[in-house]
Protein backbone atom coordinates (compact mmCIF):
# COMPACT_ATOMS: atom_id res chain seq x y z
CA UNK A 1 0.00 0.00 0.00
CA UNK A 2 1.16 3.45 -0.13
CA UNK A 3 3.38 4.80 2.46
CA UNK A 4 2.55 8.86 3.56
CA UNK A 5 4.67 10.72 5.96
CA UNK A 6 4.17 11.62 9.08
CA UNK A 7 2.46 14.52 8.41
CA UNK A 8 0.11 13.23 5.57
CA UNK A 9 -1.18 11.06 8.60
CA UNK A 10 -1.33 13.84 10.82
CA UNK A 11 -3.77 16.16 9.22
CA UNK A 12 -7.10 17.21 10.53
CA UNK A 13 -10.10 15.72 8.27
CA UNK A 14 -13.22 18.19 7.99
CA UNK A 15 -16.51 17.47 9.93
CA UNK A 16 -18.93 16.05 7.34
CA UNK A 17 -22.60 17.19 7.24
CA UNK A 18 -25.80 15.51 6.21
CA UNK A 19 -27.25 17.51 3.24
CA UNK A 20 -30.76 16.30 1.25
CA UNK A 21 -30.90 17.60 -1.74
CA UNK A 22 -34.65 18.26 -3.28
CA UNK A 23 -36.17 17.28 -6.66
CA UNK A 24 -39.40 16.74 -8.61
CA UNK A 25 -40.92 13.67 -6.97
CA UNK A 26 -43.41 12.80 -9.41
CA UNK A 27 -43.83 9.03 -9.81
CA UNK A 28 -46.26 6.63 -11.34
CA UNK A 29 -47.92 4.64 -8.29
CA UNK A 30 -49.74 1.73 -10.54
CA UNK A 31 -47.37 0.10 -12.26
CA UNK A 32 -49.51 -2.51 -13.48
CA UNK A 33 -52.51 -0.85 -13.78
CA UNK A 34 -50.61 1.71 -16.70
CA UNK A 35 -49.25 -0.95 -18.75
CA UNK A 36 -52.65 -2.83 -19.21
CA UNK A 37 -53.90 0.33 -19.95
CA UNK A 38 -51.36 1.06 -22.26
CA UNK A 39 -50.64 -2.64 -23.77
CA UNK A 40 -54.54 -2.17 -24.83
CA UNK A 41 -54.17 0.84 -26.13
CA UNK A 42 -55.76 0.15 -29.63
CA UNK A 43 -52.70 0.80 -31.79
CA UNK A 44 -51.11 -1.50 -29.61
CA UNK A 45 -52.97 -4.16 -28.81
CA UNK A 46 -53.24 -4.91 -32.78
CA UNK A 47 -49.96 -5.84 -32.96
CA UNK A 48 -50.35 -8.63 -30.79
CA UNK A 49 -52.18 -12.08 -32.52
CA UNK A 50 -52.90 -15.33 -30.98
CA UNK A 51 -50.54 -17.76 -30.81
CA UNK A 52 -47.76 -15.37 -31.79
CA UNK A 53 -44.29 -16.36 -30.38
CA UNK A 54 -43.48 -13.06 -28.79
CA UNK A 55 -39.81 -11.90 -27.68
CA UNK A 56 -39.81 -9.47 -24.70
CA UNK A 57 -36.50 -7.85 -24.89
CA UNK A 58 -34.85 -7.08 -21.46
CA UNK A 59 -31.56 -5.70 -20.53
CA UNK A 60 -28.80 -5.24 -18.21
CA UNK A 61 -29.26 -1.95 -16.80
CA UNK A 62 -30.72 -1.60 -13.01
CA UNK A 63 -33.99 -0.37 -13.81
CA UNK A 64 -36.73 0.65 -10.78
CA UNK A 65 -39.54 -2.00 -10.98
CA UNK A 66 -38.26 -3.87 -13.51
CA UNK A 67 -39.33 -6.95 -13.17
CA UNK A 68 -42.56 -5.91 -11.86
CA UNK A 69 -42.89 -4.12 -15.66
CA UNK A 70 -41.38 -7.22 -17.22
CA UNK A 71 -43.82 -9.78 -15.26
CA UNK A 72 -46.88 -7.13 -16.01
CA UNK A 73 -45.87 -6.81 -19.82
CA UNK A 74 -45.74 -10.69 -20.27
CA UNK A 75 -48.99 -11.29 -18.71
CA UNK A 76 -50.71 -8.88 -20.72
CA UNK A 77 -49.26 -10.13 -23.76
CA UNK A 78 -50.21 -13.99 -22.58
CA UNK A 79 -53.49 -11.97 -21.95
CA UNK A 80 -54.10 -11.09 -25.69
CA UNK A 81 -53.65 -15.06 -26.83
CA UNK A 82 -50.17 -14.35 -27.68
CA UNK A 83 -47.02 -16.94 -26.45
CA UNK A 84 -44.02 -14.78 -24.72
CA UNK A 85 -40.75 -15.19 -24.27
CA UNK A 86 -37.50 -13.27 -22.44
CA UNK A 87 -34.18 -12.75 -24.44
CA UNK A 88 -31.67 -10.47 -22.82
CA UNK A 89 -30.48 -7.91 -24.91
CA UNK A 90 -27.87 -6.58 -23.37
CA UNK A 91 -24.94 -6.34 -25.91
CA UNK A 92 -21.32 -7.45 -24.63
CA UNK A 93 -22.55 -6.84 -20.60
CA UNK A 94 -22.71 -10.08 -18.63
CA UNK A 95 -18.78 -10.86 -20.66
CA UNK A 96 -21.18 -11.34 -24.00
CA UNK A 97 -21.92 -14.42 -22.82
CA UNK A 98 -25.09 -16.81 -22.51
CA UNK A 99 -24.29 -17.62 -19.16
CA UNK A 100 -23.11 -14.09 -17.84
CA UNK A 101 -26.15 -12.16 -19.19
CA UNK A 102 -28.56 -14.69 -17.65
CA UNK A 103 -26.56 -14.59 -14.13
CA UNK A 104 -27.37 -10.66 -14.82
CA UNK A 105 -31.45 -11.58 -15.28
CA UNK A 106 -31.38 -13.29 -12.63
CA UNK A 107 -29.99 -11.14 -10.35
CA UNK A 108 -33.27 -8.56 -11.19
CA UNK A 109 -35.47 -11.34 -9.86
CA UNK A 110 -36.18 -12.37 -14.03
CA UNK A 111 -36.01 -15.73 -13.96
CA UNK A 112 -38.43 -17.91 -15.39
CA UNK A 113 -39.85 -18.99 -11.80
CA UNK A 114 -41.42 -15.28 -12.03
CA UNK A 115 -41.85 -14.73 -15.20
CA UNK A 116 -43.85 -17.68 -15.72
CA UNK A 117 -42.04 -18.50 -19.35
CA UNK A 118 -38.97 -19.57 -20.96
CA UNK A 119 -35.80 -17.01 -20.82
CA UNK A 120 -33.50 -17.33 -23.80
CA UNK A 121 -29.90 -15.57 -23.79
CA UNK A 122 -28.47 -16.82 -26.38
CA UNK A 123 -26.04 -14.60 -28.66
CA UNK A 124 -26.07 -15.72 -31.75
CA UNK A 125 -26.40 -12.98 -34.43
CA UNK A 126 -28.11 -12.61 -38.01
CA UNK A 127 -26.88 -9.88 -40.41
CA UNK A 128 -29.70 -7.10 -41.30
CA UNK A 129 -27.76 -4.67 -43.44
CA UNK A 130 -25.27 -1.99 -43.77
CA UNK A 131 -25.33 1.56 -42.88
CA UNK A 132 -24.75 4.34 -45.66
CA UNK A 133 -21.10 4.40 -44.19
CA UNK A 134 -20.47 0.51 -44.30
CA UNK A 135 -21.10 -0.12 -40.68
CA UNK A 136 -22.78 -3.77 -40.43
CA UNK A 137 -26.20 -3.91 -38.13
CA UNK A 138 -26.44 -7.58 -36.54
CA UNK A 139 -29.76 -8.54 -34.23
CA UNK A 140 -30.08 -11.59 -32.25
CA UNK A 141 -31.01 -14.60 -34.01
CA UNK A 142 -34.10 -15.68 -31.75
CA UNK A 143 -35.43 -12.68 -31.31
CA UNK A 144 -35.16 -12.16 -35.38
CA UNK A 145 -36.88 -15.74 -35.77
CA UNK A 146 -39.94 -15.00 -33.80
CA UNK A 147 -43.44 -13.25 -34.44
CA UNK A 148 -43.26 -10.29 -32.68
CA UNK A 149 -40.41 -8.40 -30.44
CA UNK A 150 -40.86 -6.23 -27.69
CA UNK A 151 -38.08 -3.94 -26.15
CA UNK A 152 -38.27 -2.64 -22.53
CA UNK A 153 -36.14 -0.18 -21.78
CA UNK A 154 -35.28 2.99 -19.55
CA UNK A 155 -35.40 6.30 -22.10
CA UNK A 156 -32.24 8.44 -20.44
CA UNK A 157 -29.38 10.63 -21.17
CA UNK A 158 -26.75 8.38 -22.78
CA UNK A 159 -23.52 8.11 -20.85
CA UNK A 160 -21.09 8.83 -24.11
CA UNK A 161 -23.00 10.83 -26.37
CA UNK A 162 -25.60 13.76 -26.93
CA UNK A 163 -28.31 13.46 -29.32
CA UNK A 164 -31.65 14.17 -30.01
CA UNK A 165 -32.50 10.54 -29.27
CA UNK A 166 -29.95 8.48 -26.61
CA UNK A 167 -30.39 5.71 -24.02
CA UNK A 168 -34.01 3.42 -24.52
CA UNK A 169 -35.80 1.37 -27.35
CA UNK A 170 -33.80 2.51 -30.32
CA UNK A 171 -30.47 1.65 -28.24
CA UNK A 172 -31.78 -1.71 -27.44
CA UNK A 173 -32.89 -2.35 -30.80
CA UNK A 174 -29.40 -1.72 -32.10
CA UNK A 175 -26.89 -2.06 -29.33
CA UNK A 176 -28.53 -4.61 -26.81
CA UNK A 177 -30.45 -6.97 -29.10
CA UNK A 178 -27.28 -6.91 -31.42
CA UNK A 179 -25.22 -8.87 -28.25
CA UNK A 180 -21.03 -8.85 -28.59
CA UNK A 181 -21.01 -8.92 -32.02
CA UNK A 182 -23.52 -5.79 -32.92
CA UNK A 183 -22.58 -4.21 -29.88
CA UNK A 184 -18.59 -4.04 -31.48
CA UNK A 185 -19.42 -3.23 -35.11
CA UNK A 186 -21.87 -0.12 -34.39
CA UNK A 187 -18.79 1.30 -31.98
CA UNK A 188 -17.15 1.44 -34.71
CA UNK A 189 -18.97 4.68 -35.27
CA UNK A 190 -17.57 7.83 -34.15
CA UNK A 191 -19.41 8.92 -30.58
CA UNK A 192 -20.21 12.27 -32.63
CA UNK A 193 -22.64 10.65 -34.91
CA UNK A 194 -23.96 8.05 -32.90
CA UNK A 195 -27.35 9.60 -32.27
CA UNK A 196 -28.28 10.07 -36.23
CA UNK A 197 -26.68 5.83 -36.43
CA UNK A 198 -28.64 4.61 -34.11
CA UNK A 199 -31.85 6.25 -35.89
CA UNK A 200 -30.45 4.99 -39.17
CA UNK A 201 -30.05 1.25 -37.70
CA UNK A 202 -33.33 0.92 -35.85
CA UNK A 203 -35.20 1.98 -38.98
CA UNK A 204 -33.32 -1.00 -40.66
CA UNK A 205 -34.16 -3.37 -38.26
CA UNK A 206 -37.96 -2.41 -38.11
CA UNK A 207 -37.94 -2.81 -42.06
CA UNK A 208 -36.51 -6.05 -41.34
CA UNK A 209 -37.83 -7.66 -38.62
CA UNK A 210 -41.75 -7.53 -36.68
CA UNK A 211 -40.94 -4.75 -33.63
CA UNK A 212 -44.63 -4.38 -32.67
CA UNK A 213 -44.01 -2.27 -30.16
CA UNK A 214 -41.30 -0.71 -27.42
CA UNK A 215 -42.30 -0.23 -23.35
CA UNK A 216 -40.45 2.85 -22.49
CA UNK A 217 -39.75 3.70 -19.11
CA UNK A 218 -38.72 7.23 -17.81
CA UNK A 219 -37.46 8.05 -13.82
CA UNK A 220 -37.23 10.57 -11.84
CA UNK A 221 -34.27 11.82 -9.70
CA UNK A 222 -34.90 9.85 -6.95
CA UNK A 223 -34.84 6.84 -9.09
CA UNK A 224 -38.53 5.87 -9.06
CA UNK A 225 -40.59 4.79 -12.03
CA UNK A 226 -42.22 8.09 -12.99
CA UNK A 227 -43.55 6.94 -16.17
CA UNK A 228 -43.93 4.01 -18.73
CA UNK A 229 -45.72 4.21 -22.19
CA UNK A 230 -45.90 1.59 -25.16
CA UNK A 231 -44.75 2.76 -28.45
CA UNK A 232 -46.01 1.79 -32.02
CA UNK A 233 -42.77 0.74 -34.24
CA UNK A 234 -44.16 3.22 -36.35
CA UNK A 235 -43.89 6.30 -33.79
CA UNK A 236 -40.84 4.81 -32.33
CA UNK A 237 -37.94 7.20 -32.56
CA UNK A 238 -40.28 10.31 -32.94
CA UNK A 239 -41.42 9.37 -29.75
CA UNK A 240 -38.75 8.68 -28.05
CA UNK A 241 -36.97 12.00 -29.32
CA UNK A 242 -39.89 13.37 -26.72
CA UNK A 243 -39.43 11.28 -24.14
CA UNK A 244 -35.67 11.93 -24.24
CA UNK A 245 -36.24 15.73 -23.41
CA UNK A 246 -38.61 14.60 -20.50
CA UNK A 247 -35.45 12.29 -18.81
CA UNK A 248 -33.44 15.35 -19.10
CA UNK A 249 -35.80 17.14 -17.31
CA UNK A 250 -36.19 14.32 -14.20
CA UNK A 251 -32.28 13.93 -13.88
CA UNK A 252 -30.65 14.74 -10.58
CA UNK A 253 -27.52 16.72 -10.16
CA UNK A 254 -25.09 17.37 -7.94
CA UNK A 255 -25.59 20.95 -6.31
CA UNK A 256 -22.26 21.92 -5.16
CA UNK A 257 -20.49 23.86 -7.73
CA UNK A 258 -16.43 22.85 -6.62
CA UNK A 259 -15.55 20.03 -5.27
CA UNK A 260 -12.09 18.99 -3.81
CA UNK A 261 -12.45 15.49 -3.19
CA UNK A 262 -15.51 13.37 -4.29
CA UNK A 263 -15.82 10.10 -2.17
CA UNK A 264 -18.14 8.40 -4.42
CA UNK A 265 -19.57 4.84 -2.48
CA UNK A 266 -19.99 2.61 -5.59
CA UNK A 267 -20.19 2.49 -9.03
CA UNK A 268 -21.51 -0.40 -11.41
CA UNK A 269 -23.18 -1.48 -14.78
CA UNK A 270 -26.93 -1.33 -12.77
CA UNK A 271 -26.28 2.20 -11.97
CA UNK A 272 -25.10 3.38 -15.67
CA UNK A 273 -23.39 1.99 -18.25
CA UNK A 274 -20.42 3.69 -17.58
CA UNK A 275 -20.70 2.74 -14.07
CA UNK A 276 -21.46 6.08 -12.82
CA UNK A 277 -23.56 8.68 -15.15
CA UNK A 278 -20.80 11.10 -16.86
CA UNK A 279 -23.90 13.71 -16.92
CA UNK A 280 -24.20 14.02 -13.41
CA UNK A 281 -20.37 14.43 -12.22
CA UNK A 282 -18.96 16.13 -15.24
CA UNK A 283 -16.19 13.13 -16.09
CA UNK A 284 -15.98 11.31 -18.99
CA UNK A 285 -13.46 9.74 -21.22
CA UNK A 286 -15.86 10.04 -24.23
CA UNK A 287 -18.40 12.64 -23.56
CA UNK A 288 -17.21 15.96 -25.05
CA UNK A 289 -20.32 17.88 -23.99
CA UNK A 290 -22.55 17.76 -20.64
CA UNK A 291 -25.76 19.31 -20.80
CA UNK A 292 -26.58 19.35 -17.23
CA UNK A 293 -25.33 21.41 -14.80
CA UNK A 294 -22.12 19.62 -13.80
CA UNK A 295 -19.54 20.48 -10.92
CA UNK A 296 -15.96 21.11 -11.24
CA UNK A 297 -14.05 18.10 -9.02
CA UNK A 298 -10.32 18.20 -8.30
CA UNK A 299 -10.01 14.76 -7.32
CA UNK A 300 -12.41 11.28 -7.19
CA UNK A 301 -12.43 8.27 -4.82
CA UNK A 302 -14.00 5.15 -5.11
CA UNK A 303 -15.19 2.69 -2.13
CA UNK A 304 -17.35 0.00 -3.81
CA UNK A 305 -18.62 -2.21 -6.94
CA UNK A 306 -22.46 -3.23 -6.84
CA UNK A 307 -23.07 -6.59 -6.27
CA UNK A 308 -25.20 -6.85 -9.15
CA UNK A 309 -22.66 -5.15 -11.45
CA UNK A 310 -20.93 -8.66 -10.83
CA UNK A 311 -16.99 -7.15 -10.76
CA UNK A 312 -17.77 -5.45 -14.00
CA UNK A 313 -15.65 -2.16 -12.77
CA UNK A 314 -15.92 -0.27 -15.82
CA UNK A 315 -15.66 3.47 -15.60
CA UNK A 316 -13.13 3.02 -12.73
CA UNK A 317 -10.25 4.38 -14.60
CA UNK A 318 -11.83 7.91 -14.48
CA UNK A 319 -10.84 7.61 -10.50
CA UNK A 320 -8.06 8.62 -8.92
CA UNK A 321 -7.77 6.33 -6.04
CA UNK A 322 -9.83 3.15 -5.73
CA UNK A 323 -9.86 1.00 -2.26
CA UNK A 324 -8.49 -2.90 -2.28
CA UNK A 325 -12.18 -3.52 -1.62
CA UNK A 326 -12.48 -2.36 -5.39
CA UNK A 327 -9.86 -4.08 -6.97
CA UNK A 328 -10.59 -7.22 -5.12
CA UNK A 329 -13.53 -7.74 -6.65
CA UNK A 330 -12.39 -6.76 -10.46
CA UNK A 331 -13.84 -9.64 -12.58
CA UNK A 332 -11.25 -8.28 -15.53
CA UNK A 333 -13.09 -10.26 -18.33
CA UNK A 334 -16.12 -8.97 -17.72
CA UNK A 335 -14.69 -5.16 -17.71
CA UNK A 336 -12.74 -5.83 -20.60
CA UNK A 337 -15.36 -7.16 -22.72
CA UNK A 338 -17.24 -4.39 -22.46
CA UNK A 339 -14.32 -1.74 -22.71
CA UNK A 340 -13.02 -3.28 -25.89
CA UNK A 341 -16.47 -3.52 -27.36
CA UNK A 342 -17.11 0.19 -26.76
CA UNK A 343 -13.46 0.95 -27.50
CA UNK A 344 -12.71 2.78 -24.95
CA UNK A 345 -9.92 1.15 -22.95
CA UNK A 346 -9.26 4.29 -20.68
CA UNK A 347 -12.42 2.98 -18.50
CA UNK A 348 -10.61 0.10 -17.82
CA UNK A 349 -7.68 1.47 -16.35
CA UNK A 350 -6.66 0.93 -12.80
CA UNK A 351 -6.30 3.67 -10.54
CA UNK A 352 -3.86 3.82 -7.38
CA UNK A 353 -5.10 1.44 -4.44
CA UNK A 354 -5.44 2.65 -0.84
CA UNK A 355 -6.15 -0.08 1.69
CA UNK A 356 -9.47 1.79 3.12
CA UNK A 357 -11.11 5.09 2.46
CA UNK A 358 -9.26 6.53 5.52
CA UNK A 359 -6.20 6.38 3.28
CA UNK A 360 -7.46 6.65 0.18
CA UNK A 361 -8.88 10.12 1.74
CA UNK A 362 -5.19 10.99 3.05
CA UNK A 363 -3.91 10.78 -0.11
CA UNK A 364 -5.89 12.77 -2.32
CA UNK A 365 -5.19 15.60 0.50
CA UNK A 366 -1.77 15.05 -0.44
CA UNK A 367 -2.16 15.19 -4.08
CA UNK A 368 -4.25 18.00 -3.99
CA UNK A 369 -2.26 21.47 -6.01
CA UNK A 370 -3.47 24.68 -5.07
CA UNK A 371 -6.40 23.89 -2.84
CA UNK A 372 -7.12 25.51 0.57
CA UNK A 373 -6.10 22.22 2.94
CA UNK A 374 -7.57 24.30 5.96
CA UNK A 375 -10.75 24.70 4.70
CA UNK A 376 -11.07 21.48 2.33
CA UNK A 377 -14.45 21.18 -0.01
CA UNK A 378 -15.16 17.45 0.09
CA UNK A 379 -18.45 15.70 -0.81
CA UNK A 380 -19.54 11.97 -0.48
CA UNK A 381 -22.33 10.59 -2.84
CA UNK A 382 -23.28 7.07 -2.49
CA UNK A 383 -23.70 6.55 -6.08
CA UNK A 384 -25.04 8.99 -9.28
CA UNK A 385 -28.80 7.16 -8.72
CA UNK A 386 -29.22 7.74 -5.29
CA UNK A 387 -28.47 11.79 -4.85
CA UNK A 388 -31.22 12.73 -2.62
CA UNK A 389 -28.85 12.60 0.08
CA UNK A 390 -24.98 13.60 0.17
CA UNK A 391 -22.10 14.66 3.13
CA UNK A 392 -20.62 17.85 2.49
CA UNK A 393 -17.80 19.13 4.58
CA UNK A 394 -17.49 21.93 6.75
CA UNK A 395 -16.33 24.38 4.06
CA UNK A 396 -19.20 23.97 1.97
CA UNK A 397 -22.00 24.91 4.50
CA UNK A 398 -22.48 28.57 2.48
CA UNK A 399 -23.60 26.98 -0.52
CA UNK A 400 -26.18 24.65 1.64
CA UNK A 401 -27.35 28.16 3.35
CA UNK A 402 -27.54 29.93 -0.54
CA UNK A 403 -29.48 27.38 -1.92
CA UNK A 404 -33.29 26.69 -1.73
CA UNK A 405 -32.99 22.99 -3.01
CA UNK A 406 -30.35 21.96 -0.35
CA UNK A 407 -30.80 21.67 3.53
CA UNK A 408 -28.96 20.41 6.07
CA UNK A 409 -29.93 17.75 7.93
CA UNK A 410 -27.58 17.59 10.71
CA UNK A 411 -25.18 20.26 12.45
Amino acid sequence: MPILLEEDNNINLPKMYKVKQSFNKDKLDDIEGTIKLEINKDEIKSKIKIGQKVAVAVGSRGIKNISKIVKSVVDEIKFAGAEPFIVSAMGSHGSGTEEGQREILNGYGITEESMGVKIITKIDVVEIGKTKKGITVYFDKTSFEADLIVPINRVKLHTDFVSDIQSGICKMLVIGLGNHKGCTSIHEEDFDCFGELLKEAATMIMEKVNVGFGVAIVENAYDQTALIKAIHSENLIEEEIKLVKIAKQNMPTLMIPDIDILIVQEIGKNISGAGFDPNILGKSYILNEFVLDVPKIKRMILLDITEESHGNGIGLGIFDIITKKVFDQLDYESIYTNGIAVKCIDDCKIPLIAEDEYEALKIAIKILRKADKENLKIVKIKNTLQLEYIEISEALLNDVLNNERLTLINT
